[in-house]
């Protein structure tokens, strides 16, 4: 006979029941309750059960951690197993259950079916609730087509948020009622995809950045998803979450194992900040998360294209050195016959026509410079048109009746390469290991630029393999060189989960430099990632993706929103536009100890012109805000600013950051702005403000916070 559990850590509380059979039923995710004295327990999962009622099962019943309907779930199964092609119906039996004050795990078998199950529920850094589940054959033939756990929501929350894009507007939020039934969006890109799901957020209002109550679900894997909400009537809404699995992708022999990807699961009752703060404690509080300060970095992809010039590219290196550059990332066109996107993907050798003396005097060049060196590669892919594919076509990752003779399996003329074939895993990680530990090259840019389509792996779906597989040699690659750093690029934003995070260091939130666009796409990849993790450049005055033209204070201040860097020929600025980038470095570097490592605080405005994020330290002696607009300010005399998560009794200086250059305004600029700054009570800067000035678009200015 089983009992209750309570799970509790950073104000997150879970009750589970683990009476009766089958597997436990999770009573409450939320607030936590306090350690409840155990005689109570009973009563509390009598409060919520229910009474058969006519034309419903006769037994009162709960949804189990993985409702199927065998169970009288009418929802989307949260399992589904087939032998011989038969959908099965599990029924666990010999359940154990095994729990502490924040975690808890189960173990069932289903001996008709032939498969054992672990589910583990555990509480971690920051009231992160975290779900993985493993699936053991007992005998050959057991088929996996679907895992997602799920935890329950109130049904009195109304709204739900997920999020759409493409490619250069990734993470725009799609916000709705909840309806009826049963809702799913899938990813079947073989990648998250620009418009990825990214989280599930369920609201009992209309989710607000600054208060509400809100439960949010991430999937945490680099593949294919699938997000759920499904509200039946007879039973509470449940939120979940796994990795999409097409038929007879897996299937497993006899004592074999399928782990599904980690799904996190995220309560706040402080709106779309505490979620996010939440995510960010447990991003912060991981071993590998990055301790030292995020480089300055410049990438030369928008500097030069695929016009490699060794001299010019040196010039470019010394220049950004002497501007306070930290790290130095060769892009594409470095490699044999890569003159343009057609040809020689997956050749991984230097191209001694461009570069006679190799990469090693610009290596050298940047290292002797005090800067990191780093390099572009896109492992996962090849070209038609290289010698790599004309000696193995084989491991090409398409079904052999079609490998590359149907044009649609083509994108951005290249093809995947199967990287769960061991000789294709191993080729390329011999290429890749033997330039970064020549050259010593400290950073990868890894990109990714096209969906799988029609993926096949030894005559079954192969988006799981290939994922695994990725993510092996990405952590292969950095267990030989300690040290390495790797940013997870996918065109631009499509792959920034937390699964790609647990081996990659940070991620190309978009190929995007347009600040208008970034200032949204950060906002909401920030939701997830905090700020030392995503990359954010300065791009050129008129950005290649949307030939919007910026003013150079907007994309810098756009910039220091994230792990700042250059996307720009530095050669063509004039000194005035050198003089800048250079106090910018500075600026930087000053400020990105209170961005890396502060809370993420958004306040809410009414006006849509503005973009306001701020950061806090966690003893408040520091914060910066980053204010912004998009388009014209709505009133002559806009809102006012108010600065949350302030000591209410410190004195705080707030001046302008006038290193980016001033913000042009219209006709109202507050006497706090133009005499430089003005000293203020916490609880005044939190709940008084300060009154906005009416920039014009955009236009940014840079608020330092400081406790006197």
């Amino acid at each position: 006979m089983g009992s209750l559990h309570q799970l509790e850590r950073d104000g997150v509380g879970i009750l589970v029941d683990a009476r009766g059979d089958g597997l436990p039923r999770v009573l409450h995710w939320g607030r936590a309750l306090g350690q409840l004295p155990a005689e109570a327990l009973p009563a509390v999962a009598d409060a919520v059960g229910r009474q058969s009622a006519p034309g419903t099962l006769d037994a009162v019943w709960q949804p189990s951690a993985l409702p199927v309907e065998g169970d009288g779930w009418s929802g989307r199964p949260a399992v589904e197993l087939r032998r011989d092609g038969v959908l099965g119906r599990p029924r666990w039996r010999d359940v154990q259950v095994d729990a502490d004050g924040a975690s808890l795990v189960c173990r069932a078998v289903d001996e008709r079916l032939g498969a054992a199950i672990e589910y583990r529920l555990g509480l971690e850094t920051g009231g992160v609730a975290w779900v993985e589940v493993a699936l053991r054959a007992l005998r050959d033939g057991l088929a996996v087509e679907r895992l997602e756990p799920v935890l329950p929501v109130p049904s009195t929350a109304a709204w739900q948020t997920s999020f759409d894009g493409r490619w250069t507007k990734e993470k725009r939020p799609v916000t709705t009622r909840i309806p009826a039934g049963s809702t799913v969006r899938e990813s079947r890109r073989g990648r998250p995809g620009h418009d990825a799901p990214t989280a599930l957020i369920a609201a009992l209002d209309e989710p607000r950045f600054g208060r509400g109550e809100l439960w949010a679900v991430h999937a945490a894997w680099p593949g294919d998803t699938a997000y759920r909400l499904d509200r039946v009537t007879e039973a509470p809404t449940l939120l979940g979450a796994g990795e999409l699995l097409r038929g007879g992708e897996v299937v497993l022999g006899a004592g074999e194992e399928h782990r599904s990807p980690r799904v996190a699961f995220v309560w706040s009752d402080a709106g779309l900040d505490g979620i996010g703060d939440r995510f960010h404690r447990w991003m912060r509080g991981r071993p590998q998360h990055p301790r030292s300060p995020r480089p300055l970095t410049l990438n030369t992809w928008e500097a030069v294209y695929f016009d490699h010039d060794p001299a010019r590219l040196a010039a470019l290196a010394e220049l950004a050195a002497d501007l306070g550059v930290e790290r130095f990332v060769l892009d594409d066109g470095w490699f044999a016959g890569r003159r343009d996107d057609t040809t020689s993907l997956g050749d991984w050798v230097v191209d001694e026509t461009v570069w006679p003396d190799g990469l090693e005097p610009l290596a050298a060049l940047v290292h002797a410079r005090g800067m990191q060196f780093g390099l572009w590669f896109e492992p996962e892919m090849v070209s038609l048109d290289s010698d790599l594919a004309r000696a193995h076509p084989d491991w090409l990752l398409h079904d052999e009746d079609f490998r590359a003779h149907d044009p649609a399996l083509s994108w951005r003329t290249q093809y995947v390469l199967d990287l769960a074939n061991p000789d294709a895993f191993a080729h390329v990680l011999e290429r890749m290991s033997g330039l970064v530990g020549r050259l010593g090259v400290d950073f990868v840019k890894w990109d990714h630029n096209r969906d799988l389509v029609d993926a096949v792996h030894e005559g079954r779906p192969g988006v799981h393999a290939q994922t695994a597989a990725m993510l092996a040699l990405m952590a292969e690659l950095k267990r030989r060189h300690p040290g390495l750093e790797i940013e997870s690029c996918s065109s631009g934003g499509a792959r920034t989960d937390l699964g790609v995070l647990q081996v990659a260091d940070r991620v190309w939130a978009s190929d995007s430099n347009d600040p208008v666009e970034r200032l949204d796409i950060q906002r909401w990849t920030g939701l997830l990632l905090p700020p030392e993790l995503v990359g954010a450049h300065v791009g050129p005055t008129t950005a290649h993706s949307s030939g919007r033209t910026t003013p150079l204070s907007l994309r810098m201040a756009v910039s220091l929103l994230g792990s700042a860097g250059f996307e720009w020929d530095l050669l063509s600025c004039d000194e005035a536009e050198r003089e800048r980038i250079a106090a910018f470095a500075r600026l930087y570097r000053e400020l990105r100890e209170v961005v890396h490592r502060g809370r993420t605080v958004r306040p809410d405005l009414r006006d849509d012109a503005w973009r306001v994020t701020g950061f806090v330290v966690d003893d408040a002696t520091r914060a910066v805000y980053v204010v912004a607009t998009v388009s014209s300010v709505d009133d002559a005399r806009p809102e006012r600013l108010r600065m949350p998560g302030l000591r209410p009794e410190g004195i705080y200086r707030v001046r302008v950051r006038d290193e980016l250059g001033a913000a042009e305004a219209g006709w109202v600029l507050p006497r706090w702005l133009r005499d430089g700054g003005i000293e203020l009570p916490g609880a005044a800067l939190a709940e008084v403000g300060l009154q906005l000035p009416v920039l014009w678009p955009q236009q940014a200015i840079v608020l330092d916070v400081a406790l006197r």
